[in-house]
């Protein structure tokens, strides 16, 4: 008995059509030569459902973790840049060197306050060009630090765990006329 080519080829291929009927559940008509095929899909019945949401939570959580991340960064740039700019002007009207800065820094606590920010994440350095910050003509810079921590992290201030440090700084000139 001679054994022709085309016959293991065959084999194979009938083999992997009958796998691929069953995996698919394909109907009756078209599924030849399996016998408990409705067993099959019958147990197969509502399995993606569970692998959809088991990878839609595996895959999500971290996103969504990342979006309020983002988030967080975002709000914090808005509140440092805002903070050193309101602050920079409200010592620069002033008219006593201790009130303006006490102004100042008070003014810069506000503005993270509104950006839901806590005065310990924050860091205030106020610099003039000369000895009297409010003579006329002199510049007053004003820098603000702020430490952005992970948000829904319980330990992040114990453990220093921040998702970024933003620095903002604003110089505004004194007037000549006060």
């Amino acid at each position: 008995m001679q054994h022709s080519p085309d016959k293991p080829i065959k084999r194979v291929l009938d083999a992997f059509l009958r796998r691929l009927r069953e995996a698919l559940c394909l109907p009756a008509g078209v599924a030849d030569e399996i016998g408990d095929r409705n067993r099959t899909c019958q147990a197969q019945k509502g399995s993606a459902v569970v692998e959809f949401t088991f990878l839609a939570v595996l895959l999500m959580v971290p996103l969504v973790y990342f979006v309020v991340t983002v988030g967080q960064i975002q709000a914090g740039s808005f509140a440092v840049v805002g903070a050193a700019d309101q602050a920079a002007k409200v010592f620069v009207t002033s008219t006593d060197a201790k009130g303006a800065r006490a102004a100042a820094e008070g003014t810069v606590l506000l503005a993270l306050k509104d950006y839901g920010h806590i005065a310990n994440q924050a860091s205030i350095e106020i610099a003039c060009d000369r000895t009297d910050c409010l003579s006329a003509g002199a510049s007053v810079t004003v820098t603000v630090d702020l430490d952005i921590p992970l948000p829904l992290m319980p330990f992040a201030d114990s453990l220093h765990l921040n998702a970024a440090r933003l620095s903002a700084s604003s110089t505004q000139i004194v007037g000549r006329y006060q």
